[in-house]
């Protein structure tokens, strides 16, 4: 297939623009939310009202609330994010400085309404507020608010998030240890919470869990890098496949392949949209019952494929933004139905205290789009059969019915807690799949079924409606999980792949579109750079080396990521069935000069929390006014830091540094989360290598306010670019200020938006 083709293929798996939920909002939806308002359209539909009646899912005399919700605004919710102390910190300074100034406020005549917390979600960590963009520009106090959570958001520390769908994370209880998969990932906000839960212990670098966020839609993967890796994790893998058919993946338990099965799995699948009616104002006009009725049968093999790959004891949550049953109850009826007891739904109604919501329906009927209701298969006429499926319809035993406890399952109204209209339920596996019974006795060489298909239906965004219109139909044949670890070994032993290095699968055994991937090549344990590094960083002997990659076979390594072992043991065992697009976090770069000096690679701001652990010397701690300093002036002479800072760093030799801050408990004003920077020690000055939103972020937590004016001019905030060349200490250019927003990383894994934050590889160095 062609180009051309190819780029005509790739929208007919996308949801229309304008629904994500994700931290950039991502088109008219985004906006929308904080606008708080919409162009006037009349929002009515006859047939949509006339269905939901019909079915009952909204409680007796609240309709009228249900659909005065619906036709309102959504408000604007947002979501603390990052590790914990960090985001405490944050939480601290929303609710001392700009909630404070927001209380008492009024704008034309009007009381200013304060945000306030969800009460279900944990530690006061995500709010919602009705201020729309005009109200906020109309008051300079108001306008200081928005800055900050402009600025934030841009910085990856707050997430513009739709309340409902940071749900689905909470209920998956996820611990540090957990394998996770998210099946269907793009934009990402989501996945992010999950990332942070893995990383709920700040002090621990590598959890041993680890996440794998896959979407089948390539260009949409690149957004979901974008913002996993505003959380530095090493835990975090991004693929690229079909949901309904995403492969089984090895790994190597003490010397021989077993299968991976995941503790948690989040299956958030597309869906007709209709309880994002509040920012999608689209579905409106385009709502009818043939949306579900299309969509039902990608979304029971999704969630199929989900409940193979869960581990006994595991838990998955299956979730839409469509309040439709044939697009909720009837997917998890089915799936409990053939699953023949091995799974089975979770109570989870005391989970998330302060949470409003109704019980799952039992009993419902099928329309088509023209009106006509079906409430048994055997009524629906031939010619109706490729439409209508017998497993949208409930059970008809009522004993088997009653046993499946589909009241279990949650569904969010829109007038309940001013929110989106939402569908969760939480899945456990109390064994293997009736058809896969063998796999634990094979000990990986399972005899279910791997589905393989041609790049067909677009996996879920959060809160995307799909056009199911669009979906291609597929095309399924079977090939044994056996079959697959023989071809493998086959592979291995004629000599096809080299040891470590991990590349995009190959052409004929899938269909690829999009970018090709660099390979991922883990450096070897005796590779002579390694060394000076150990030796000029003292790092501990627990460092695991091994975990160490590059993204080049030839050459010069200019760039050095780390993954963390479960990761690495992933990688390495499934090459050749898994189009990764991202792994791994950047933790050295290789200096253009880096011969002059006793070690060629400087450290990355990026991975400095996970690898300041194992560093044992080039350490300088400095103090809030150090860090004001560094961060505000562009190579600050000695002279310009305190004495104790001075007397560490005067003994050091020229190269990379580490910039510590610890936080005084003492002093309770003083900033509460400890900071790691990377730096760079000169012959009379310090400079430090942090992204320009990540200086911002720390200028604002220590109370330094910086100007939307001084941003623009780049007097005050410089990012970490190329600049310093040729400079006199403590000058920078106006073309180096020009750099620094524009330099781009010339390896995969650095994201063009983000540049500023990016460690170029030609950067020449203050000396």
């Amino acid at each position: 297939m062609g180009r051309r083709s190819r780029g005509r293929r790739l929208p007919q798996q996308q949801r229309p623009e304008g629904a994500e939920d994700g931290p950039e909002g991502g088109g008219k939806r985004g906006e929308a939310g904080w606008e708080g308002g919409y162009p006037e359209i009349v929002k009515e539909n006859k047939l949509f009202e006339h269905y939901y009646q019909e079915l009952k899912i909204v409680p007796e005399g609240e309709w009228d609330q249900f659909m005065g919700a619906l036709r309102e605004p959504l408000p604007a919710t947002l979501r603390i994010t990052g590790y914990k102390s960090h985001a405490k910190e944050i939480l601290h300074c929303l609710k001392n400085k700009y909630f404070k100034e927001l209380e008492d406020l009024e704008v034309d005549g009007q009381k200013v309404e304060v945000p306030q917390p969800l009460r279900w979600y944990p530690e006061e960590l995500a709010w919602h507020t009705n201020l729309s963009r005009k109200i906020l520009r109309k008051s300079p106090q108001l306008e200081k608010f928005h800055q900050f959570l402009v600025s934030e958001t841009e910085s990856g520390n707050i997430s513009r998030q739709e309340a409902v769908s940071m749900i689905p994370p909470l209920l998956l209880n996820v611990q540090p240890h957990h394998k996770i998969l998210d099946m269907c990932a793009a934009p990402g906000s989501k996945t992010t919470q999950l990332i942070e839960m893995l990383h709920a212990d700040m002090n621990v670098p590598f959890p041993e869990g680890f996440v794998i966020a896959n979407d089948v839609d390539n260009k949409r993967c690149y957004l979901l890098v974008h913002q996993a890796k505003r959380l530095s994790s090493p835990c975090i893998m991004v693929v690229n496949h079909d949901a309904s058919s995403i492969p089984r993946l090895l790994i190597d338990v003490d010397g021989r392949k077993e299968i991976l099965f995941y503790d948690r799995i989040l299956c958030d699948v597309p869906c007709s949209g209709d309880g994002t009616m509040r920012k999608n104002i689209d579905v409106w006009k385009k709502w009818t019952t043939l949306n579900s009725l299309q969509l039902h049968g990608l979304q029971l093999r999704i969630a199929t494929r989900g409940a193979e790959q869960l581990a006994e004891g595991g838990r998955m949550v299956y979730s839409t933004c469509s309040l439709n049953p044939i697009e909720d109850e009837a997917v998890i009826a089915s799936l409990l139905e053939k699953s023949e007891g091995a799974l089975e739904l979770a109570d989870v109604s005391s989970e998330l205290p302060g949470l409003k919501w109704m019980p799952g329906i039992t009993q419902w009927k099928v329309m088509t789009k023209d009106g006509q209701w079906f409430t048994d298969w055997d009524n629906v006429p031939h010619s109706r059969h490729t439409q209508i499926r017998p497993t949208m319809f409930p059970p008809k035993d009522p004993e088997k019915l009653q046993s499946m406890h589909l009241e279990r399952c949650l569904r969010i109204l829109p007038h309940h807690q001013n929110t989106g209209g939402f569908f969760v339920a939480v899945l456990v596996k109390k064994s293997s799949m009736p058809w896969n019974k063998r796999q634990q006795k094979l000990q990986g060489k399972s005899s279910e079924s791997r589905e393989t298909t041609q790049l067909g239906p677009a996996d879920p965004t959060e809160g995307k409606p799909t056009d199911p219109s669009k979906l291609e139909s597929q095309s399924v044949t079977g090939t044994g999980d056996t079959e697959i670890i023989q071809t493998t070994e086959n592979l291995e032993n004629n000599g096809n792949k080299r040891d470590g290095v991990c590349g995009p699968p190959p052409s004929k055994k899938m269909k690829l579109f999009g970018f090709k991937e660099d390979p991922f090549v883990f450096i070897p344990e005796d590779d002579p750079l390694l060394p000076p590094i150990e030796k000029f960083y003292a790092l501990d002997p627990s460092f695991p080396k091994m975990n160490l990659l590059t993204r080049t076979t030839e050459g010069k390594k200019r760039q050095l990521y780390m993954v963390s072992k479960e990761l690495r043991n992933v990688l390495l065992n499934n090459s050749e069935r898994m189009k990764v697009i991202n792994t791994g976090i950047k933790v050295w770069c290789r200096n253009n000069s880096g011969e002059e000096f006793d070690c060629a690679f400087r450290l990355a701001q990026e991975g400095i929390y996970t690898l300041y652990p194992f560093i044992n010397s080039r350490i300088i701690t400095v103090s809030m006014e150090d860090v004001k300093t560094l961060l505000t002036q562009e190579n600050p002479f000695f002279r310009k830091l305190s004495s104790e800072t001075y007397s560490q760093a005067k003994d050091l030799a020229k190269g990379s540094i580490v910039l510590k801050y610890e936080p005084d408990s003492a002093n309770p004003d003083a900033l509460q989360c400890p900071i790691v920077m990377c730096g760079w020690r000169g012959k009379a000055s310090i400079r430090t290598f942090v992204p320009k939103n990540e200086r911002l972020h720390y200028l604002r937590m220590m109370g330094l306010e910086v100007s939307a004016e001084k941003k623009k001019e780049g007097a005050v905030l410089v990012g970490e670019s190329a600049g310093g060349a040729g400079q006199p200490e403590g000058e920078v250019s106006e073309e180096q200020r020009a750099g620094a927003a524009g330099s781009l990383d010339a390896e995969a894994g650095c994201d063009s938006d983000t540049a500023a934050g990016c460690d170029p590889t030609g950067a020449e160095l203050p000396r």
